[in-house]
């Protein structure tokens, strides 16, 4: 009988890790180390300049239509693209789809960050007692798309989110979304803005989604509090002149609803993965470096410590399932790994998952590592420009894979996958 990959995979999974063949992703001593996890906390905040965003989503809810996550699910308007087999470099392939060749194609949007309703409920499917299986994909704005130093795009359009239906994995259809801030006008009327961020990761949990704000924390917005506005103008965002509302052509808008701010050490929030494994819930953050190092000097991070330069950090906060928040504002652990370019983060208990990118020609790979001490190894390959990641339990009952799955995304224009591995690279 030939043996198959998935067999060889298998039994090496049993055996003791000898050496990792990482080749060019990973600096050769890519070891993991504790770290003092006391010095990372958050603050809770509830209110921007223009008031409570309570209050300011009030507001808007007495002047426009007021519709939540299940109604956009139910109104897609775009049309995926199943992928039968894995797309480029990609291994261990589950599932995936492809966009519309439009979003494929566009240059200024660029996806970054995935989660799935495997992540909101434990049972797949969203909303509680509903029957949605879902992903949600982040894209932001890329005003310049070349070296040329003045932007091709002036109007930075911030983040918008793709809300995919995947009940039916054969042919999914989505719909974009504009994240917005809700603001008040110099009038006092009610309005909103761009979310002018990266959006390099995204956690869907309960009603909650959690979007990392590279050096500032995490904003969330609760997904029962979408508007439906005007469609007529597509540069224009929040009240106009003509008394209407728009979200640069989007039919629907989604306000923040909180923040998280740094308060402790300096860390970067680059992606931001659940950990449903842990007891309790909990999510972690990771850290993007170039060179394998994180240099805090020279962007606008707030927090405390002088600027420094340090290992990337997986760092854990424990969630309260009731409330879908925090239950701690100070992390729970803090590992380092000194691991370049890592894109997404998901952990189960003290295994970690990374997904690690190698510029726009090379495969990118999903690597492993426990806390505390070891190396990160190679678990499989994974596309060219991967993005964030988002686990998926096979014991998700209503939205279930025969084995654990792990999902991923690319985003390079032209090359733009949406798609699963499963979590032992078999």
């Amino acid at each position: 009988m030939t043996t198959t990959r998935r067999a060889i995979l298998k039994s090496m999974a049993a055996a003791p890790v000898i050496a990792a063949g990482a080749g060019v992703l990973a600096p050769a001593t890519a070891h993991a180390a504790t770290v003092d996890a006391g010095q990372f906390r958050l603050t809770s905040r509830s209110r921007n300049s223009h008031g409570e965003f309570a209050d300011l989503t009030a507001g808007l809810a007495a002047v426009l239509p007021k519709v939540d996550a299940a109604t956009v699910l139910a109104d897609t308007n775009r049309n995926a693209q199943r992928l039968t087999s894995a797309p480029g470099t990609v291994e261990a392939f589950q599932t995936g789809f492809a966009w519309e060749s439009g979003d494929n194609g566009v240059d200024y949007w660029v996806p970054q960050g995935i989660t799935t309703s495997a992540d909101a409920y434990g049972n797949g499917l969203y909303p509680a007692n509903g029957n949605n299986k879902a992903l949600i994909v982040s894209w932001y704005f890329q005003t310049n798309t070349d070296t040329d130093p003045e932007p091709e795009y002036p109007l930075d359009k911030g983040i918008r989110l793709s809300f995919v239906d995947y009940s039916n994995a054969a042919a999914p259809t989505y719909r974009h979304v504009l994240l917005v801030e809700p603001v008040r006008t110099g009038s006092g009327a009610y309005s909103f803005k761009p979310v002018q961020r990266h959006a390099g990761g995204i956690l869907w949990y309960g009603d909650l989604l959690y979007v990392v704000d590279t050096y500032k924390g995490l904003r969330v917005f609760d997904l029962r509090n979408f508007f439906k506005v005007d469609t007529a103008q597509a540069d224009v965002c929040g009240l106009h002149t003509d008394g209407k509302y728009y979200g640069y052509s989007y039919q629907y808008v989604l306000p923040q609803s909180h923040a998280y701010d740094n308060a402790g050490t300096y860390l970067r929030y680059s992606a931001i993965g659940l950990d449903r494994a842990s007891s309790p819930d909990s999510f972690v953050i990771s850290e993007y470096s170039e060179a394998g190092v994180v240099d805090y000097s020279g962007d606008d991070y707030i927090g405390t410590g002088k600027g420094s330069v340090t290992a990337p950090k997986v760092v854990r906060w424990n969630l309260d399932y009731t409330t879908r928040q925090p239950s701690s504002l100070t992390a729970s652990e803090a590992v380092s790994i000194s691991q370049k370019s890592i894109q997404g983060v998901v952990s189960r208990n003290s295994k970690h998952y990374l997904s690690v990118s190698d510029g726009r020609t090379r495969k990118g790979a999903l690597r492993t590592f426990n806390s505390g001490a070891g190396t990160a190894t190679t678990v499989c390959d994974l596309a060219i420009g991967c993005e964030d990641l988002s686990f998926h339990s096979s014991s998700a009952s209503g939205w279930a894979f025969p084995e654990s799955v792990i999902w991923n995304l690319s985003e390079y224009d032209g090359t733009r996958y949406v798609y699963a591995v499963r979590a032992d690279g078999s």
